[in-house]
């Protein structure tokens, strides 16, 4: 069984900044790579942002320039330190852990609202 947790949600004002953790434990495969998606009221869940086990990353459009992702491979954390935040940012956000076998796991996420 794996499990992930995500934490750091918050409500904060528009301008602000915020830092997501987020880290995998239990019978973890290999990772490929882990990944924050997002999803605000009536909208389907989007990636946001992912890095692989190499340190590629790959970005929203929407949050290139104001979000960034890190990780700690051996402990199987995953951050994503949010700057300039606008209240489109909104939404639950999602912590993914793929394996090199593509199984993957998400968590139960942590809300982040964005008050203008």
């Amino acid at each position: 069984q794996v499990e992930v947790v995500e934490s750091g949600g918050d409500l904060v004002q528009a301008g602000g900044s915020l830092r997501l953790s987020c880290a995998a434990s239990g019978s973890i495969s290999n990772t490929y790579s882990m990944g924050w998606y997002r999803q605000a009221p009536g909208k389907e869940r989007e990636l946001v942002a992912d890095i692989t086990s190499g340190g590629s990353t790959k970005y929203a459009e929407s949050v290139k320039g104001r979000f960034t992702i890190s990780r700690d491979g051996a402990k199987n954390a995953v951050w994503l330190q949010m700057n300039s935040l606008k209240p489109e940012d909104t939404a639950v956000y999602y912590c993914k852990h793929t394996s090199i076998w593509g199984v993957y796991y998400w968590g139960q996420g942590t809300q982040v609202t964005v008050s203008s």
